[in-house]
């Protein structure tokens, strides 16, 4: 049976299992709109019971479900769409994965069966979780719509949903990107930025300065944000902050931007970029006068961090980010997205955790899907705007236009995902709190339930007007970028709520943590990871009739350890490239700026090499410094894996005394084992510079060789 088969008939089950959706009317939104929430029609009183019920059909979902079923535990997932798989089938695809070697277990299992960490097709993604769960003998339901929790003695006895369906469990896991279980469960829970004293987090709060601070902002050029630029009294230009922002460090209310992973086509038969129905060009009016500010500004359609370059958006064929200062990250239109309320403060210390639920979740829902409606109109009418509008430069149009939405991806909503990225919503606080320094290995966990190892992400959280050299300009705040020194331990801890909350829920995605942590732990590897030890943590629990929270840690790793979790993170020794002739230097030996990710197949020089992952362009840097045993003539080679996903023109720098050689060269094809740089005459120190700069695929470093000469 072909994978394609398989899904069609898996969806079909689980479809049928689920209560009919009212009718949708076409001339509202569309037969095939993509929404977030429609109200279901309620059936009669239905009981299902199960040992583990996992409530969100994100990858953390689909993992934890799996693993319970594998202990032998009876294991449902409820999704509140018509898919699982969360961002991984809904368009995020390029995946962030960190240090790969981090990666084990079912997320390792996943990458591994479809054949490839990154760049698959949304759809194979939920094939493949579609037969992981149907193999595990997990019961899936689609649509399905928390409407409230019943509790006893701190316990989740049962949640209805709003089809009417009670489910009992002696587990519960939340799996949500937004944790509404666990709030429904009346668990602790933040929202929004800590100040920077809360946990002594430099990255914490507004207008921290530890990195991107002039990454995405306009090239820093005066843009007038006013309708009439330099006049005040005309008003702001739309997608503006009208509330007034905060002071270094303080704390507040406010998310990162939201946006659609768009996944591109730029062959025949593309969908062009649809004018969504409520299309105001207006809203992209400080876009086209950036767009138009300089002559000079180039376009780099990705992203750029080099000087008088934007993005000013991703395009390339597969999954599409956000890539400018003015981009597809829909900055300011999400702040009661997490749980429906929103206040402008700014917080100098943390407030006291939140409990409950603001409002009725029905009510969150429909609110949800009118912040989720305005996120379509607004991307799609800026790629609308992009390709069509005359105040963008023709060249612009034209590039912008060779691309358009996959015919064969996202079909039944009209080639438009069907997922949010919801990069943040609740974070629950519990015993343990994942803090920067965890990240930076300044704390680490004795308890740990996987290893988490990207960088410290956040996107923007507001764009607001700043004086600069005198002048009222425009600039983002909230967006930083900053590496991990080595993968980190996630606390079971932090999965886990306070025991006198809930004693038998566990929280994989909503985790205890603070935002600057939480854009570390925020990715889709590590949701897979975390779902796993969630799982397996509900099912020892049942066994031994105990709370999550009264769990022995040295059985669960144990178990974690057997179906191989990656739990303490110990740096392999590097191994001499024997085979190799003359001077060689592994990458492990080089200094690195930015994230870069390991590999490991058919690596030539040692266990592993280095990719940029095709991400962060312009920001990642691997420099070899070389002393040679004694002056010669040297042939210099750079070691690397060939693939036809490699770039073509990978930047590689020699510096050699006062000499300085650039080489672009194409990582598809090598000589051997890798590709030759020139001969030089080297008397002491070689520098072997390789930049991501500007290339077209992945970078790739796998050691540097210099072959001595007669």
């Amino acid at each position: 049976m072909t994978r394609q088969l398989a899904l069609l008939l898996m969806t079909t089950l689980v479809v049928l299992a689920a209560t009919p959706l009212e009718a949708q009317q076409d001339d509202q939104r569309g037969l095939h709109a993509a929404s977030y929430y429609q109200k279901v029609k309620r059936g009669e009183h239905r009981l299902i019971d199960c040992d583990v019920a996992v409530y969100g059909g994100t990858p953390a979902g689909v993992t934890a479900a799996i693993q319970a079923a594998r202990q032998g535990k009876n294991a449902i997932l409820l999704s509140f769409n018509q898919h699982v798989g969360g961002m991984t089938s809904g368009g995020l695809t390029a995946t962030d994965l960190g240090r790969r070697d981090s990666i084990g277990g079912l997320a390792l299992e996943f990458y591994n069966r479809i054949g490839r960490e990154s760049n698959f097709r949304p759809s194979e993604a939920e094939t493949l979780f579609l037969e992981m769960l149907d193999e595990a003998g997990v019961r899936v339901f689609l649509e399905r719509a928390l409407e409230s929790v019943e509790l006893e003695n701190n316990r989740v006895v049962s949640a209805t949903m709003e089809t009417g369906e009670i489910i009992r469990a002696e587990m519960f896991v939340d799996s949500t990107y937004e944790g509404d279980l666990l709030a429904a469960a009346n668990v602790s829970y933040h929202v929004g930025r800590e100040p920077s004293v809360a946990y002594n987090e430099s990255l914490a709060g507004q207008w921290q300065t530890v990195s991107w601070k002039d990454v995405y902002q306009f090239c820093r050029l005066p843009l007038s944000p006013y309708v009439e630029p330099g006049n005040p009294q005309s008003g702001l230009l739309p997608e503006i902050a009208l509330e007034a922002y905060g002071k270094p460090g303080d704390g507040d209310y406010r998310v990162q931007a939201y946006n659609f992973r768009m996944y591109l086509s730029n062959e025949e038969g593309k969908i062009a970029f649809p004018k969504p129905r409520q299309y105001d060009p207006v809203r992209y009016a400080l876009l086209a006068r950036f767009l138009n500010a300089d002559s000079t500004l180039r376009w780099t359609l990705n992203y750029t961090v080099a000087a008088m370059t934007d993005g000013p958006v991703q395009m390339r064929r597969g999954d599409s980010n956000n890539a400018g200062s003015f981009s597809s990250d829909y900055v300011g239109g999400n702040y009661q997205w997490p749980d429906g309320t929103y206040q402008h403060v700014a917080l100098a210390e943390l407030p006291p955790p939140r409990r409950g639920l603001p409002m009725p979740l029905g009510e969150l829902y429909a609110l949800r899907e009118q912040i989720f409606q305005d996120h379509v109109n607004y991307q799609q009418g800026l790629m609308y705007f992009l390709a069509n509008d005359l105040r963008v430069p023709k060249e612009l149009r034209d590039r912008v236009s060779r691309f358009g939405l996959d015919p064969n991806e996202f079909q039944q909503t009209g080639y438009w995902p069907h997922q949010l990225y919801v990069r943040e919503g609740r974070r629950m606080v519990s015993d343990y709190v994942v803090t920067q320094a965890d990240c930076e290995s300044k704390k680490i966990a004795s308890d740990s339930v996987g290893l988490a190892s990207y960088a410290m992400d956040s996107h923007f959280c507001q764009r607001v007007t700043v004086e600069e050299d005198g002048e009222m300009t425009v600039r983002n705040e909230g967006g930083f970028g900053h590496g991990c020194s080595r993968p980190y331990p996630v606390s079971y801890r932090s999965i886990v709520p306070k025991k006198h909350e809930c004693s038998n829920l566990l929280v994989p995605v909503c985790l205890s943590s603070s935002h600057v942590a939480y854009g570390s732990i925020r990715m889709e590897p590590v949701f897979m990871i975390l779902g796993q030890s969630a799982g397996t943590a509900a099912a020892l629990a049942i066994d031994e009739e105990i709370a999550v929270q009264d769990l022995e840690y040295a059985k669960l790793s144990a178990q974690l350890e057997r179906d191989k979790q990656r739990l303490v993170w110990r740096e392999e020794p590097t191994k001499p490239a024997k085979q190799l002739a003359g001077l060689v230097v592994d990458d492990a030996a080089a200094k690195t700026m930015g994230v870069w990710t390991s590999g490991t197949l058919a690596s030539v020089c040692g266990p592993a090499y280095i990719h940029d992952n095709n991400s962060g362009k312009g920001e990642k840097t691997v420099a070899f410094e070389f002393t040679v045993p004694e002056p010669g003539d040297y042939e210099v080679k750079l070691l690397y894996v060939a693939n036809p996903n490699r770039s073509t023109k990978t930047c590689v720098t020699v510096t050699n005394g006062d000499l300085k050689k650039e080489h672009f060269v194409n990582q598809r094809e090598r000589d051997g084992t890798g590709k030759s740089l020139g001969t030089y005459r080297i008397e002491d120190v070689v520098t072997v510079t390789v930049s991501n700069r500007d290339t077209d695929g992945f970078v790739v470093v796998d050691g540097l060789q210099l072959l001595p000469l007669p």
